[in-house]
């Protein structure tokens, strides 16, 4: 449809700008259908596209529904996607939410089903991405002399971004995150997210622990000097990335110019 394709064009047209203002990188959610539209396109072909109009912008999505898709066939999507960018894609992570979506392209399971399939398509999508070939047998998806070439450019792997705030996403997030996206503003909400996800990392006896990603967003133009305050806010609480927005749509260019120009430099 007419609006459908002007939303592309925004996204693209934003990607461009954001390339080539200092901004890191550049979000798009995944969904077939959702409760404001069924009319969308695949996230990840439309990446695809953006990696070959950008030059140096990290490109990925918040996030993917992993029980969604066989996580071996998403491997080597996002794989693609890594290699078409020259290295600057990362992959969201969740265990989806929409029962409509789920019914309509996969399977609708129970809240600790999606978690488990969240773990297991994890691992598999890891092993895919790092080993020669890969049998794997597990309780939801099974593999047989895999071979996932050309491996991605970035090594170990792409970045895995979890987004969610429940206590078994959390301690997945500390196990296999890099980053962990945790959306709550409030500060106590925020830091016994950030705690748990550092406990279960300590657990996994990992190196380091994931860095942490939060939202901060506005509704208007006219409140861009309080993005500011958010961004430190968020920093103090220990976030290393803010994940922001606006929420008039026609004034998403202009707010990722004022972005680059009167916020970002403050914190470089």
């Amino acid at each position: 449809s007419g609006n459908l394709s002007d939303e592309l064009w925004l996204s693209l047209e934003a990607a461009k700008i954001a390339d080539s203002t200092g901004i890191d990188g550049f979000v798009l959610p995944d969904h077939y259908m959702t409760p404001q539209s069924n009319e969308t396109l695949d996230s990840w072909i439309a990446l695809a596209y953006f990696a070959a109009a950008t030059d140096r912008i990290r490109l990925g999505t918040l996030v993917t529904p992993i029980p969604l898709r066989p996580p071996q066939l998403l491997a080597k999507m996002v794989a693609t996607v890594d290699i078409l960018s020259r290295g600057r894609c990362f992959l969201g992570i969740g265990a989806g939410w929409s029962k409509k979506e789920c019914e309509g392209f996969g399977q609708w399971d129970e809240p600790m089903v999606r978690v488990e399939k969240v773990d297991e398509g994890v691992s598999l999508i890891k092993r895919l991405w790092t080993e020669p070939t890969v049998d794997f047998k597990g309780k939801y998806y099974t593999v047989k002399g895999a071979v996932l070439l050309p491996k991605p450019v970035q090594k170990p792997h792409p970045p895995l971004l979890f987004g969610g705030t429940g206590l078994k996403m959390l301690r997945l997030a500390g196990r296999h995150a890099d980053i962990c996206f945790i959306s709550e503003e409030k500060s106590e909400r925020f830091l016994t997210a950030k705690k748990e996800v550092e406990r279960a990392a300590r657990e996994q006896n990992r190196v380091s622990v994931p860095d942490f990603a939060c939202a901060v967003g506005i509704k208007a133009l006219e409140q861009i000097g309080a993005l500011h305050s958010k961004i430190e806010t968020a920093l103090d609480l220990g976030a290393s990335y803010v994940i922001t927005g606006i929420e008039t749509e026609h004034d998403y260019l202009k707010f990722i110019e004022l972005l680059a120009r009167d916020v970002i430099p403050s914190f470089r």
